[in-house]
């Protein structure tokens, strides 16, 4: 069995029917994770990080957002930016970053 040193979970509004609508769907969550498994896969962390789109976890105003764990570090307002600061900051040296944690 697998077991990632990082489990991202990411809000891409996906709905029970599998239809993506609402908030983080709106304001591009899907393409985001697309950029998450981007930097993984350029960083070589794909036998470290485990990437996972999920349903909504009901802080709209807030997203796009990602959880990473083992921390349960919350990340809002998220863009591709703040996906580069994450994966350099908090998955490759282990600090997690503020300005984006909620």
């Amino acid at each position: 069995m697998f077991v990632p040193k990082y489990h991202i979970f990411a809000c891409t509004s996906c709905r029970a029917d599998g239809k993506q609508q609402g908030l983080c769907a709106n304001r591009g969550a899907t393409n985001l994770v697309g950029k998450f498994m981007e930097e993984i896969e350029d960083r070589g962390l794909s036998g470290e990080v485990m990437l996972t789109n999920t349903g909504c976890f009901g802080i709209c105003d807030k997203g796009p957002i990602a959880v990473v764990y083992p921390e349960g570090i919350w990340y809002g307002n998220l863009d591709d930016e703040a996906i580069e600061e994450i994966m350099e900051q908090h998955i490759e040296g282990g600090t997690p970053v503020e300005k984006y944690r909620l």
